[in-house]
């Protein structure tokens, strides 16, 4: 994973340790395809966050653990639109989200609310 941890994901989930050890190769995969989520919203890469913020912010860190949340909790077929209506996946994504013009120049580091 690029952000998240497995102890970060077991906590989330409220899973012992021997649940999430059993879950482990689950817990992980769940985990990198929120961190790809939440970096394809944002239209960056771990790297540019790293060059802006010197960190990954806890909003993003947060946004990831609630989509493995949602994941492991809803194991079924969801909609691409269904990230769009977890709120605080939303509020706490959007102001990392680059914003570009047609012709792919950033015009700010936060869009606006």
């Amino acid at each position: 994973m690029k952000f998240l941890t497995v102890d970060q994901i077991k906590a989330q989930l409220r899973l012992d340790d021997a649940q999430a050890e059993l879950e482990r190769d689950l817990l992980e995969m769940y985990g990198e395809s929120a961190e790809d989520a939440v970096l394809n919203v944002c239209n960056r890469t771990v790297t540019d966050i790293f060059e802006i913020y010197g960190q990954i912010p806890s909003g993003l860190v947060v946004a990831a653990l609630l989509l493995t949340d949602d994941m492991y909790n809803h194991r079924g077929t969801i909609s691409p639109t269904s990230v769009y209506q977890l709120p605080t996946f939303d509020i706490n994504v959007r102001p990392y989200v680059k914003l570009t013009t047609n012709n792919n120049q950033e015009y700010g580091r936060h869009c606006n609310l």
